[in-house]
Formats: structure tokens, sequence, C-alpha cells
């Protein structure tokens, strides 16, 4: 019987079988159901969904208490490019053990499908803060909701203007 040589592909794909079959095995099932059920407790997004319908989705009937400094949202006033727009929050809320901000949410309201990014956060990050860039369709409010431990939710809200060309129209 003659030996075949190993070659590098054969090497990789026996380690890309390894490495799939511990990743596996170190999630085990719970784990993949852990995913699932968190992606279907926040419900899909149905196509042009409405903002009040995003929030619902969402947050159910919980009550959200206004930011009342407790959380920044920074912005552009006017976006020259509506593709790309800078968004900055930053919550002054506990990060501790106890109670710290679970998720902060972003939400425009005129977007087609008004989530645009929900960022999932733990004490150990040690300051609620995050910045991103998103995208919007057009002229429309921004919020920034933030989600603690215990269910409270806190929303910031701005109005963004889209302009076509950065020429204030």
């Amino acid at each position: 019987m003659k030996m075949r040589k190993l070659t590098r592909r054969d090497l990789l794909r026996a380690l890309g079988i390894i490495g799939s079959a511990g990743v596996a095995v170190s999630l085990g099932l719970g784990g993949v159901m852990e995913v699932a059920a968190q992606q279907a407790q926040l419900g899909a997004p149905q196509p042009d969904e409405k903002v009040d319908a995003t929030i619902k989705r969402l947050f159910g009937n919980r009550s959200i208490s206004p930011a009342d400094g407790k959380v920044k949202l920074e912005a552009p006033f006017i976006a020259e490019n509506g593709s790309v727009v800078p968004v900055t929050v930053e919550a002054d809320l506990p990060m501790t053990p106890q109670k710290h901000v679970k998720s902060i949410y972003i939400i425009s309201d005129k977007n087609r499908r008004p989530l645009n990014a929900k960022f999932s956060l733990t004490p150990e990050v040690g300051k609620a803060a995050i910045s991103t860039n998103i995208r919007l369709a057009g002229t429309t409010d921004i919020r920034a909701v933030v989600e603690m431990n215990d269910g409270a939710l806190y929303m910031a809200k701005q109005e963004v203007k889209v302009t076509v060309g950065g020429c204030g129209g």
C-alpha cells in the first residue's frame, strides 16, 4: 500500500473539522437555543415597519422615561450624506453587577426598518458609551433607547436633517 503525502489543503481541512467540532461541543445545544430564544424575543421586523411598531416589538408595553440628563445622544443636526451619519450615545447610569446598562438601541423614525443598531453591554465595560455610523433615508428623528438590566428604559431623541449635496434643502 502506497502512503499519500499530506498536503496543506488536507491539513487545513482536518483543522477546520476539528475546530468546528470543538465550537459545537463548547456551545452545546443550550448555547444555540439561547441565541435562538434571544432572536425570537425581539420578533422579526416587518417590511416597511413603522417606528411605533418597532418600539412595541422591542419593548412591549414597558414605559420609556425621558433621558433627563441620564442619556446623551450626539449626532449632527445637518448630515450632508445620509449614508454615513455619526452617532454617539453616552449613559450616565450605574455600571455595577447589581444595576447596569444592558443594551443601547439606535432607532431612526423614518427608515424602512427603524432599528439601526443594538449594542449589548456588561458591567465589565465600565462606562455605557458607544459610537457608530448609521444610514438615514432622509430627514428624521433618531432615538437612543437605553435598557437597564432591571428593565427600566430611558430615551433621548434628536432630529437629523439629511441634505442632498450639502445644500441645506
